[in-house]
């Protein structure tokens, strides 16, 4: 049977072919043909998550390719026209995002949690540097590491590391993680953009730990939530789906009036299915 191509290894391969480029056109070309972002995006999730010692030598490759494009682009996308300037404008600042989070990648292969703590630590370093550190840390959501993500459910830190820890919560049923979400939801529900953006985090999260003491909370949301055609953003039919996984019945809510529509429980089947697929997946954040 063949297998399947290792991405960590198709990613270092990548960007020696991008590497390679001599102009703004044939970087774009390698780019597109190989789809990089998201193939460098797949094998660092891999790289963040689990070990293997095959990938230390590819990591450091990629590591020190990509320090070889920061230095090369600004030159090669130095002209006027117009492939040049999208090198610039997009390429540019994903090929630093990829830089750090390859170096955080590295850090955890080499050293595991407690080299990605190291990172995380140091205030001196790149913001988004530990940020991947911080982003590889709940991939693996070690035992014992709780306090480090409660640290930053406020919303007075970062909005990437309090939506990264929002997500890592749903790994720690037992402890405050449930109190903790609840408070951050209602310190931020009356700011519109914190609220779209950490809201479905929280709620993701709450779907895992959340008990019959967050019932008052879903019921609020039944009538105070906001009501969105996708499920995960959906306010009111995560309530929903929680109420009745709670309590065993679907109670009225401002998007489905009548619980007794037979519509409603396939919606929530629906939604809940969404729900377990979605459980264990974690959403980088864009950190320039």
């Amino acid at each position: 049977m063949q297998s399947i191509p290792d991405p960590v290894f198709l990613f270092a391969e990548a960007l020696r072919g991008l590497v390679s480029a001599a102009t703004a056109v044939e970087m774009e070309a390698v780019w597109s043909a190989k789809d990089l972002d998201a193939l460098g995006w797949e094998a660092l999730g891999h790289a963040w998550a689990k070990d293997d010692p095959d990938w230390h030598r590819a990591l450091e490759e990629a590591d020190t390719f990509l320090q070889l494009l920061l230095d090369r682009v600004p030159l090669i996308a130095a002209h006027a026209d117009r492939i040049a300037e999208h090198t610039r404008t997009f390429r540019l600042p994903e090929l630093e995002r990829l830089h750090h989070a390859t170096a955080a990648a590295l850090v955890v292969q080499r050293f595991g949690v407690a080299g990605l703590r190291t990172v995380l630590a140091d205030e001196d370093a790149p913001l988004a540097r530990r940020y991947f550190a911080f982003l590889a840390l709940a991939q693996r959501h070690p035992r014992g590491e709780w306090p480090v993500f409660a640290k930053y459910l406020t919303p007075i830190a970062h909005h990437a590391f309090v939506g990264t820890a929002a997500e890592a919560a749903r790994f720690y049923p037992g402890t405050a993680a449930e109190s903790r979400l609840v408070a951050l939801f209602e310190r931020v529900r009356s700011d519109r953009h914190l609220r779209d953006f950490l809201g479905p985090r929280i709620l993701e999260s709450l779907y895992v730990v959340g008990t019959e003491e967050s019932l008052a909370f879903w019921r609020d949301l039944l009538t105070g939530g906001y009501a969105h055609p996708d499920p995960l953003r959906c306010e009111v039919t995560h309530a929903l789906v929680m109420i009745r996984r709670l309590t065993g019945a679907i109670e009225p809510s401002v998007k489905f009036p009548d619980p007794a529509d037979v519509r409603v429980a396939d919606a929530l089947d629906e939604a809940e299915e969404a729900y377990r697929r979605e459980w264990e997946s974690l959403t980088p954040v864009a950190v320039i």
